[in-house]
Formats: C-alpha cells, sequence, structure tokens
C-alpha cells in the first residue's frame, strides 16, 4: 500500500514537471526547448560574474603565445555565429592554469580553457573542435534551457512532498530524497546529454564555415577518450553521449561538412593561429 501511495506521489511530481511554465523556443538544430526561467541579460550577468570570480580565484596563463593562439581561434568561431550573435558580445578569452583538460563558455562573451586542454588538442583544428563546442551551449541557448530545467524539477520534487505530507503515508523527506534522484537520473541527466550531442553537431558546423578542418573533432575525442581511460560513470548516469556513439557521429557528420569546409576555405577563411 505505501509503495502504491509513493508511486501516486512520484506520478503527480512528474505531472507537475510537463506542465511548468516556461518559454518554449526553438534550438539552432530545430530542437523544441524550454527557456524563460531568467531573461538572457540575466544570464549574461551572472556569466559575467562567475568568469570575474574565476580569474580571482584561479592564476592565468603568463604566455603570450597560448593568450594569442586561443584568442585567434575563439575570434574565428565567433565570426562565424549567425545574425545578432555573432555582435550580441565582444568575446573574452582566459587561459587559466590547471592541468585539467578541460574548457566552457558563459553567456556573456566568455571564453576559458585550462591549460590541460593544450594537451589533448594538439593542433589548432582540435582546440577549434573544443572552443566550438563549447560556444554552440551559448548560442543553442543551453545555459537559458538548464536553468528552465532545475526550476522545473525543483517544483515537481516540492509538490510531491506536499502532497506526502497531506497524505500522511510517505514521509516527506523520503519522497524528497527519491524525488531528487527521479529528476536528476530521469530529468536532468538525460537533457544533458541532449545538449552535449547539440553542441557536437553546432560546433562542427561552426569550425567547418570558420575554415577549420571538421574532421579534427573526431582526433579530439579520441584524445579525450584516450586522457580519461576507464574513469567514466554508467551511461545512464553520464551527462556526455556514449564514446563510441558520438565518435561514429562526429565522423559521419565531417564528411557531409567537407563542402562547406572547401568553401570557407575558398573564400579566404584560412585560419593561421598556431600553435
Amino acid at each position: 500500500m505505501r509503495h502504491a501511495h509513493l508511486k501516486q506521489v512520484l506520478l503527480a511530481a512528474a505531472i507537475t514537471l510537463s506542465v511548468a511554465s516556461c518559454a518554449t523556443t526553438t534550438s539552432p538544430t530545430g530542437r523544441q526547448q524550454a527557456t524563460g526561467a531568467v531573461s538572457q541579460q540575466q544570464l549574461d550577468q551572472m556569466g559575467i560574474q562567475a568568469f570575474n570570480q574565476l580569474k580571482a580565484e584561479k592564476p592565468q596563463t603568463t604566455s603570450a603565445r597560448e593568450r594569442n593562439y586561443a584568442t585567434c581561434i575563439v575570434n574565428a568561431i565567433t565570426r562565424q555565429l549567425p545574425g545578432e550573435w555573432a555582435t550580441r558580445y565582444n568575446w573574452e578569452t582566459g587561459i587559466f592554469v590547471d592541468n585539467q583538460a578541460n574548457a566552457f563558455a558563459l553567456p556573456g562573451g566568455k571564453m576559458g580553457l585550462y591549460t590541460g586542454i593544450f594537451r589533448v588538442a594538439r593542433d589548432q583544428d582540435e582546440l577549434a573542435a573544443v572552443v566550438a563546442h563549447e560556444i554552440g551551449h551559448v548560442y543553442a541557448q543551453h545555459h537559458a534551457e538548464r536553468f528552465a530545467r532545475a526550476q522545473r524539477a525543483q517544483m515537481g520534487v516540492a509538490a510531491a512532498q506536499v502532497l506526502a505530507a497531506v497524505t500522511g503515508v510517505v514521509d516527506p523527506n523520503t519522497v524528497g530524497q527519491l524525488g531528487g534522484m527521479v529528476a536528476q537520473g530521469g530529468f536532468l541527466l538525460p537533457g544533458s546529454r541532449t545538449q552535449e550531442s547539440e553542441a557536437d553537431v553546432i560546433g562542427q558546423q561552426l569550425m567547418a564555415k570558420a575554415g577549420f578542418d571538421p574532421r579534427k573533432a573526431v582526433n579530439l575525442w579520441q584524445n579525450m577518450i584516450a586522457e580519461g581511460g576507464n574513469n567514466r560513470p554508467p551511461q545512464w548516469l553520464s551527462t556526455h553521449p556514449d564514446p563510441q556513439s558520438r565518435l561514429n557521429e562526429l565522423a559521419q557528420r565531417a564528411n557531409g561538412l567537407m563542402p562547406e569546409y572547401d568553401a570557407a576555405r575558398k573564400a579566404g577563411r584560412r585560419p593561421n593561429c598556431g600553435p
């Protein structure tokens, strides 16, 4: 009986998740996405604040070569953003001294690279794959989508706890814990995998348009997989797509983007950033 009541409570939470009001927009790949929990201006302010805080806490490289190299790639990629996205931000690139092979882009026009990324991105095309992927997250408004998704998840769990308290058949704290697990495993993480796959699509398109070889995205992720070794969570708890599936999709997409890449090169977009 208690299990039946618990299922009803969690079902109510799921219904609340589905009807929570957020604006619906269309991503660059045509995917419907919920946004609107925070404004773009707020997102930009938060991105700038987070970037400035990281600069205050973490040392940046003193290498002018690394700074110029990364900035050259960021500028080449962002020039290929469509419409007002190409001029919305005056992108700032920061290179932080950290052995992690990591990078990120934030609303507000902030691109961050950890020095460890140069270990796995071994030429300008591979680093362009990293940069374009991360900028793809910003262009596709994934940060806004994450805020909306988190808001819906919170609302659903809160509703379940209220129902549990009213019925008295299930401890609200237990529902909160279980509801959090359901939201995280069945709602939040799968969306993150969707975003990662979408950023792959957008990133390869951007790098090809900028004159970087889209085939090098495959090399980059092969290097990243080798870097990670076996330290990978189960697929159903991962925020990234399955590695082999990702490589197959990147390789297939690269073949289709070669005309775009060739056209960019013929148009004079031939980046010479380094390293």
